[in-house]
């Protein structure tokens, strides 16, 4: 019992390091791809940068969802590949640990992830969802605060545009200001000043942009010249629009926890079209979780290269693997949301089909002898390598390198 206990210590070690390692990794290479959009997203929407940091962190549960099988899977198949390529595998079972006895930590491991994945798509990712849309909302409502580009216009109300040569202090300090101001009757009011600044007021709905030395024109209906005045300062009342209120979560399917989406499948006033987008969001979330307990058949049957052997090819596999049963769930919701699939078959076939492949891959691995459910895979591309070699041997014999060249030229003399 020692032994196994001190394996099993061992296999902990081997495993966590490049589990955590790979969910970091995985999950930052994803927010990545996200960060670029964010950016030209809020730029041009005019809100302030460090709202993208706020929209990235509610995206963090969303790419957690794939990024936890992902590190499950390598941090396994790492562990055990490295056993594997050190003969630690083959003393192992030569002392009586055999496969199944070392899934044991694997197991475990699955299973731990396998809650804060549910936990993840049942609960926490609808919650981030509505808060990212809702701050989606907020930038495109102007809520945030717009900010004011200089050099360009920019309506700051509904009626009021304004145009700056140049801001200091973080926009507490404008200098050429120019502000055109329209009311409902047809009145309008020109102002250019030298230099200007906002204020807050007591009214939550109207902000003071205070002007200094500078002109003013006022135009009205029936006035045929433009009163002109000059001013030292001026305080001019800016009428902020309405904001209009997010909407409350769970109008849409996807804010749904895993309950909610129970209940309202189960509600008799709900209508078919929204009971298929909710078992189609049901299914997709309690696979998404109930398929870690596979992943560890799939590491373990991948991290075993053939004998004499270093190919990574079941790094690979495993990966390409993972993302193409990801994508078709991801189409299965899609197709089952809009009723062309029932929602229970379109997520639970292709669950069971791929149980069934890492089912046949451990068994092969693990209980035929010499079985290897990648051989025929390396060895393909061991052929494919050698054709590759076989093809650059017949260029070298038939050119020429700089030494034959000049060899060549000697002889000729």
């Amino acid at each position: 019992m020692a032994l196994l206990t001190a394996v099993d210590r061992y296999l902990f070690r081997l495993i966590i390091v490049p589990l955590v390692g790979t969910l970091v990794i995985a999950a930052m290479l994803l927010l990545l791809e996200k960060m670029l959009n964010l950016f030209d997203f809020v730029v041009n929407e005019g809100g302030p940068v460090s709202v993208v940091w706020r929209m990235l962190g509610n995206l963090i549960p969303e790419y957690l969802s794939l990024g936890i099988p992902i590190g499950v899977t390598l941090g396994i198949l790492l562990g055990f590949r490295r056993m594997a390529l050190s003969s630690e595998l083959d003393a192992l079972n030569s002392v009586g640990v055999g496969y199944g006895r070392m899934l044991r930590v694997p197991y475990m491991l699955a299973a731990l992830f396998a809650l804060i994945n549910f936990g993840i798509v049942g609960y926490l990712q609808p919650v981030s969802r509505y808060a990212y849309e809702g701050l989606r909302f907020e930038l495109r409502s102007g809520a945030l605060g717009a900010s004011i580009k200089v050099g360009e216009f920019t309506r700051i109300a509904e009626r009021t545009t304004l145009r700056v040569e140049q801001s200091f202090d973080q926009g507490a300090d404008l200098r050429g200001v120019f502000v055109r101001a329209a009311q409902t009757d047809g009145r309008s009011l020109a102002v250019s000043a030298a230099r200007g600044t906002f204020l807050v007021t007591d009214d939550p709905d109207i902000i003071i942009l205070r002007l200094m030395n500078g002109t003013l024109v006022h135009d009205a209906p029936g006035t045929a010249p433009p009163r002109v005045l000059t001013f030292v300062q001026h305080d001019l009342p800016v009428d902020l629009p309405a904001m209009t209120s997010f909407r409350s979560r769970g109008s849409e399917t996807l804010e749904r926890t895993i309950p909610e989406l129970w209940d309202f499948m189960r509600d008799p006033k709900t209508g078919e079209a929204d009971r298929m987008k909710a078992a189609a969001a049901f299914h997709r979330r309690t696979v998404q979780w109930v398929v870690m307990f596979v992943l560890p058949l799939l590491a373990v049957a991948l991290a075993v290269p053939p004998k004499r052997s270093t190919s990574a090819i079941g790094v690979f596999l495993s990966v390409v693997i993972l993302v193409t049963y990801h994508k078709i769930s991801e189409y299965g919701e899609r197709m089952g949301a809009i009723g062309r699939v029932d929602p229970f078959l379109a997520q639970w076939v292709p669950f069971l089909l791929f149980t069934l492949l890492c089912l046949w891959f451990y068994h092969v691995l693990a209980h035929r002898p010499g079985g290897q459910p990648i051989g025929a895979l390396d060895r393909l591309f061991k052929k494919l390598g050698g054709l590759f070699k076989g093809l650059k041997k017949p260029a070298q014999k038939i050119g020429l390198v700089p030494e034959d060249l000049g060899n060549a030229a000697q002889a000729a003399e």
